[in-house]
């Protein structure tokens, strides 16, 4: 017999569910995400918080979950798709100097994680681009979950996709001549969905 072999979509877990073996519980799964992703600083942590801090923002973050290697990072039901991209000058481990803030942009192919079929045009498939910026520069009071450690910068892809059409990276000087919509929490909302 042959196994169903199509999509595993994530379910929403509230954390209480139990490792379990035999009936007997091992632990609960809000263990296990207290093990595996408490250090927010870190690039691929980051990345994920910057994509719940937008998400937040924009009202969809208790719909569904995040999905691996989507096309788009957060797609608003009736809005925009949305692609979260995140820097800091601090990073988890010990450094000279701060980190150059830059951002990737490359146009890149398309997956769809029902059906698992690639669509191998290269391009930039969200509407608008949010670079999100941890851009607090001490260590000592770093804290990822302060969103007013955080800055936002807002910008159509369509201007991207003008100004900047093949580039795979941006500095944020080169953000900054785009002319984004620079941002905090609290007008993150607007800023994206003007």
């Amino acid at each position: 017999m042959t196994a169903e072999l199509g999509a595993v979509l994530p379910r929403r877990r509230t954390g209480e569910e139990p490792l379990h073996l035999d009936g007997s519980a091992h632990g609960n799964l809000l263990g296990f995400w207290a093990w595996a992703y408490s250090g927010l600083v870190g690039n691929t942590l980051r990345g994920a918080l910057a994509e719940y801090i937008v998400a937040l923002a924009l009202g969809v973050a208790d719909q569904g979950t995040r999905v691996d290697w989507d096309s788009v990072d957060i797609r608003v039901p009736g809005g925009p798709k949305v692609e979260v991209k995140s820097s800091a000058y601090l990073q988890e481990w010990g450094q000279a100097r701060l980190s150059a803030i830059t951002f990737s942009i490359a146009p890149a192919e398309g997956w769809d994680t029902v059906t698992g079929a690639i669509d191998p045009a290269r391009l930039r498939r969200a509407d608008v681009y949010v670079f999100c910026l941890l851009k607090h520069q001490d260590k000592k009071t770093l804290d990822p979950l302060d969103l007013t450690q955080w800055s936002f910068y807002v910008l159509p892809t369509s201007v991207l996709d003008e100004h900047r059409p093949g580039q795979r990276t941006l500095n944020l000087a080169s953000l900054l001549s785009l002319d984004p919509v620079h941002t905090d929490f609290a007008g993150l909302r607007a800023a994206v969905l003007h």
